[in-house]
């Protein structure tokens, strides 16, 4: 069985771009890779469970925010190895464009905090820089 840190396959994960009132939907890692810097809420998928639906239960158990997963905005491979060169995670990991449905963000499950953050205060947080790309990117194509 895969697990989290030196696994033996890739894992599978999801991202959601939430925008709202010009604003973005971001957590606080709780968790390696990543941990401390703000990104969007997503996790891996759970067996059997389709990809849209797991951008939604993550989001929820993340932020008690509700979406509705749409569209892929972004596909990519997030891989990092440790000093000797051994892979200490692989993700394979599909971002959606999400619609905001209801809810306030309150940090949930392995999130340190959740909140909606202006798409012009992005600067004032240590946001992962893959997920600031993804936002630049996302903003200019809407």
């Amino acid at each position: 069985m895969s697990t989290t840190q030196y696994p033996d396959l890739p894992r599978v994960a999801v991202g959601a771009l939430v925008l709202h009132d010009n604003a973005v939907l971001l957590v606080k890692r709780g968790n390696a890779p990543g941990k401390g810097q703000w990104a969007i809420p997503g996790g891996s998928v759970h067996l059997g469970e389709h990809l849209t639906r797991a951008a939604e239960r993550e989001t929820l158990e993340e932020t008690g925010v509700r979406i509705r997963a749409e569209e892929v905005v972004h596909t990519f491979d997030l891989i990092q190895k440790d000093s000797d060169q051994a892979v200490r995670y692989h993700y394979v990991i599909v971002d959606y464009a999400c619609r905001y449905l209801s809810g306030q963000p309150v940090p949930g499950d392995d999130a340190l905090d959740a909140r909606w953050v202006k798409i012009g205060a992005l600067d004032a947080y240590e946001v992962n820089p893959m997920t600031l790309e993804l936002i630049k990117k996302y903003q200019l194509a809407v």
